[in-house]
């Protein structure tokens, strides 16, 4: 209907690398003929908690070929996997996810604490029964979370051990990662985690459709998103193609106003307005001293809010521009 009016997908066929949209079997009713329907929006399906431990292995085989024959894949939770390290049983549940199907195995330290080496041996056992992993990073539990040194800390060991994408745990949406007790999405916290590392590092878990409008808004249709409840599913893929949502209105989900004082602020919007710009054209353009340029510069970049990297003219020059345009 209205072809050639809606805006189309960059990645638009599966497998995509980007753009990524993930849901959740948590063996709810399903309508078939409808999640046939949506099948071509859905990359990846996580079978949720520990519930393969609590159906046959022939009912689990079932969903899955299902799934699979929508070109879906089939992920098992971190939950099932932390409980497969800790029971010394982790050699068995990959051989025995493999068999059953499973694409992806799904690895948390949420209750655990690995070390590197711990780490690595998990993912030579995965990849050994022929199975993707994908680290998660995060704890489920808001009374326990991280702060932003410690998961850039877990993010960086799992970008070395070659984790396709790195999640980040967001649990039911609230006080946990990198959302706060209302749910509202911590940009300062975002702006720290993608100044390190590109945003398609992440698949970022949002369990509401706030967050799933404010990540689409900000990082535009590439983003990666996890926790997708299939009741939204065509809600997100619209939000992609450029069409809002109704949980996108009357929301405040874009970055906010960087903090500090006027200085910082004044060449944050230098910044965002005449990007990429290099530390001698925002002396000129603000005709404020060297060194309150420099330190609004060092500031906005421990917010997360800008990026630094060398100049194409000139390798000597460093330039800045905002995070968000370095994914658009």
């Amino acid at each position: 209907m209205l072809d050639g009016l809606t805006k189309n997908r960059i990645d638009d066929k599966k497998p995509r690398k980007e753009g990524l949209t993930c849901t959740i079997d948590k063996f709810q009713g399903l309508d078939r003929e409808n999640f046939a329907t949506i099948s071509a929006f859905i990359d990846v399906l996580k079978v949720y908690g520990a519930l393969p431990m609590i159906i046959s292995d022939e009912s689990l085989k079932k969903k899955i070929s299902y799934y699979h024959d929508l070109g879906i894949k089939v992920s098992t939770g971190s939950t099932i996997t932390e409980f497969a390290i800790v029971e010394n049983a982790l050699e068995r549940f990959a051989r025995e996810a493999a068999k059953i199907g499973f694409d992806i195995v799904e690895v948390g330290e949420s209750s655990i604490d690995l070390s590197m080496a711990q780490k690595r041996k998990i993912a030579d056992t995965v990849k050994s029964a022929g199975l993707e992993y994908q680290w998660k990073v995060g704890k489920k539990d808001p009374r326990h979370q991280m702060g932003i040194d410690d998961t850039l800390k877990k993010i960086e060991e799992a970008v070395k051990l070659e984790s396709q994408k790195v999640i980040i745990e967001a649990n039911e949406g609230y006080n946990v990662g990198i959302y706060d007790e209302k749910g509202l999405v911590k940009w300062s916290f975002v702006g720290a985690l993608t100044n390190a590392f590109p945003p398609n590092t992440f698949i970022f878990e949002a369990p509401l459709e706030s967050q799933q409008s404010a990540l689409i808004a900000e990082f535009g249709q590439r983003v990666n998103l996890a926790e997708v409840h299939p009741e939204a599913i065509t809600s997100v893929e619209s939000q992609r193609r450029g069409f809002l949502a109704k949980s996108a209105f009357g929301v405040s989900y874009l970055r906010k106003d960087p903090e500090g004082g006027p200085a910082s602020k004044f060449i944050y919007y230098i910044i965002k307005t005449k990007n990429p710009v290099d530390q001698s054209e925002l002396i000129s353009l603000s005709h404020l001293p060297r060194r309150t340029v420099q330190a609004a510069v060092d500031d906005l970049k421990r917010q997360g809010l800008i990026i630094e990297h060398s100049s194409l003219d000139d390798a000597r020059k460093k330039v800045y521009q905002p995070v968000q345009s370095e994914w658009l």
